[in-house]
């Protein structure tokens, strides 16, 4: 409890700092890129405003979830991170596709930019960026909510390397398209990362089996157990980050067996990384016994 303790208060210093990055930097840049008339710019001010949104929800939803569970929400707050995660992936799905829009026009009808204060403000977030991306990365892998906000920064720090490159070719080459080429060729690439969020978010609320849990692999380990007939009703899911959860119904005939089997079948989800399980012990199967209804509607039981 004190290491994850330690590791939500790292967490949180690390979004407040990128927070206050974030914030101050988008101020220079949506000045900059309107005096210089830069979309690719403007288009990195975008997404850094959504940064600043995304950085304080997510610090919000990391506070929240350290609060203790009650009556009415015996699991806490825990899954708000992964409602911020969704939200966070969804919001830079909608932002990228509006700048590709306003790319689009622009490729169309050329516009000048003023490529010295353009290649200025850019160097500038590209260390800003750089700064925030360093500080959230090591707890990115651990967490869908900061990996929402790292997914922010990094599509900034993207889109300051395309500023800085499309700055360049502008005032060295006079290729002035460089700059809305830049913002699509740069959307392009968080396009991906959104949509991976996404997805992964959509899959934890519609509780389904994690990616690296072998559900047939797993019955097996269960029945393997000494004195374990058969198990059924087995569902594996994710409550949140790096929180996986099971339940499933054993049949054990011998009244005798039952602690042990139960503690060997923990210790074989535990070995798969499932520390939060439930199973019930039967001493015959109680799946026909059970009163008929939607409970399970919309899932599929395994076994």
């Amino acid at each position: 409890m004190h290491h994850r303790d330690a590791s939500a208060a790292h967490v949180s210093k690390a979004l407040r700092i990128a927070l206050a990055l974030t914030a101050t930097f988008l101020v220079a840049e949506v000045i900059g890129g309107i005096v210089a008339n830069s979309l690719a710019l403007l288009a990195d001010a975008g997404h850094m405003l959504t940064d600043v949104g995304a950085l304080a929800f997510s610090l919000f939803v990391a506070w929240l979830a350290r609060q203790p569970a009650t009556p009415k929400r015996t699991y806490g707050y825990l899954r708000f991170e992964i409602l911020a995660a969704l939200l966070n992936g969804a919001t830079l799905l909608a932002v990228s596709a509006a700048i590709i829009w306003e790319a689009v026009g622009r490729l169309r009808n050329p516009e000048p930019v003023g490529t010295g204060i353009m290649l200025g403000v850019a160097l500038g977030g590209l260390v800003v960026n750089a700064i925030s991306a360093r500080l959230l990365h090591g707890s990115a892998g651990h967490s869908l909510n900061v990996r929402g906000a790292y997914l922010h920064v990094m599509s900034d720090l993207l889109g300051s390397v395309a500023a800085v490159a499309a700055a360049l070719l502008a005032r060295f080459a006079g290729w002035t398209l460089a700059d809305p080429i830049a913002s699509i060729l740069m959307t392009a690439l968080i396009v991906r990362g959104a949509w991976k969020l996404v997805r992964e978010s959509v899959d934890i609320l519609l509780e389904s089996t994690p990616a690296h849990i072998d559900v047939a692999e797993l019955r097996g380990a269960l029945e393997r157990v000494a004195g374990v007939d058969s198990v059924h009703d087995l569902h594996v899911w994710t409550l949140t980050s790096g929180v996986i959860a099971l339940s499933a119904h054993a049949v054990v005939s011998d009244p005798s067996r039952h602690q042990a089997a139960l503690e060997a079948m923990t210790a074989a989800a535990g070995a798969r990384g499932i520390l939060h399980t439930t199973i019930q012990l039967e001493g015959r199967a109680m799946a026909d016994c059970a009163p008929e209804g939607p409970v399970l509607r919309g899932k599929t039981p395994v076994g």
